[in-house]
């Protein structure tokens, strides 16, 4: 029990000395950097639904003709589009109010991309907290393709071969992305009863999933429908999937008790992609990973703005940092996949994990 004397003052609390990343986003907030972008996502919201308007409006007029499968491939762009600003919305990037980012992230991301805003929530957040480490980033947990070596190698010999070859065929497979997308959001809300909103996202993805390929059945013959159908699915898996990939494939993973402080996590962990505005256009800002995973909520036309002082800020202290062109990044994914699939039981083989075991 402490006992203080009449008069005494209490004693002082100990400040807890800034870490380095308190110090970078104490730079950042002074620059203003973390303020919202309204007019640019306003902009950004008006073009994008002209787009799918004009997709839609296009797809009526054309009727029964086989041209319809150019308008899926452009309505696969424009989703994929969409699902980024989604994606800026559910991190809080557009509005003040977390309420209306989250109205938001749903109409777009669950309303008309069909993904559940709930389970992608979910999901990511883990993500984000511990990206690529094991037992705590879901991105990176094994499944078709392994992004660390496999606990239990393939017992067959043609299992093996694809194993081994794993990073060549990723690409293709993306081909299915978003119909996996779909079907694991639909799972996740029809048995997880944890899921924020539960009940309404079952409801908006039911409309969604049903209600696309009804119109295109009425608008079209049934092959045609369904070939339109297979197309937007098939653009928007691979337009989506090779975005998210050159971000953190091919980079350190660190064991499960690994220790890491946070701008170290995050930096080493992600790479950038070189292009500047053409590459955040065509990426929904994703080319700038490495600022994204340090201040998530910075609205994306900031993301530029503040990679020089990021950059500045790892070389005062020694913190890899590295940007790629898309191309490099594709086939650093490719060949690090490859090398896992060959590779043998431990998967500590970066210099990084192999210093945090």
């Amino acid at each position: 029990m402490t006992v203080r004397t009449e008069g005494a003052s209490p004693p002082a609390r100990t400040r807890r000395p800034p870490t380095e990343y308190s110090e970078l986003l104490a730079t950042v907030q002074g620059l203003g950097l973390l303020r919202r972008r309204h007019v640019y996502y306003a902009i950004k919201g008006v073009v994008l639904a002209s787009a799918l308007a004009a997709v839609i409006v296009g797809a009526v007029l054309l009727g029964h003709h086989w041209a319809q499968l150019a308008l899926a491939a452009g309505l696969a762009v424009v989703l994929t589009q969409i699902i980024f600003l989604s994606h800026d919305a559910a991190h809080r990037q557009i509005f003040t109010s977390p309420r209306a980012n989250e109205i938001a992230a749903l109409v777009m991301g669950t309303g008309i991309a069909g993904v559940s805003l709930a389970w992608w929530n979910a999901k990511h957040t883990r993500h984000h907290a511990a990206p690529n480490q094991i037992g705590k980033d879901t991105d990176i947990a094994p499944s078709i393709v392994h992004f660390y070596p496999a606990a239990q190698l393939p017992r067959s010999r043609v299992g093996r071969l694809l194993h081994e070859r794993q990073g060549w065929w990723f690409f293709p497979l993306l081909v299915v992305e978003m119909l996996n997308l779909h079907v694991q959001s639909a799972q996740a809300l029809l048995t997880r009863r944890d899921l924020h909103r539960r009940r309404t996202e079952l409801t908006v993805i039911a409309v969604r999933l049903v209600g696309y390929p009804a119109i295109l059945v009425w608008l079209m013959p049934l092959g045609m429908a369904m070939a339109f159908l297979g197309v937007q699915l098939a653009v928007t898996g691979v337009y989506l999937g090779m975005s998210f990939a050159a971000s953190h494939i091919g980079m350190p993973v660190l064991p499960s008790g690994a220790k890491l402080d946070f701008l170290r996590r995050q930096v080493l962990m992600s790479r950038n992609i070189s292009g500047g505005r053409a590459a955040s256009l065509a990426m929904g800002g994703l080319n700038y990973q490495i600022e994204h995973h340090l201040f998530p909520s910075m609205p994306r036309p900031n993301l530029r703005r503040v990679r020089p002082v990021v950059q500045e800020y790892c070389r005062q202290h020694e913190i890899c940092y590295q940007q790629v062109t898309i191309l490099r990044a594709w086939l650093v994914v490719a060949a690090h996949l490859n090398r896992v699939g060959r590779s043998g039981r431990d998967p500590f083989r970066c210099p990084v994990a192999a210093a945090l075991r």
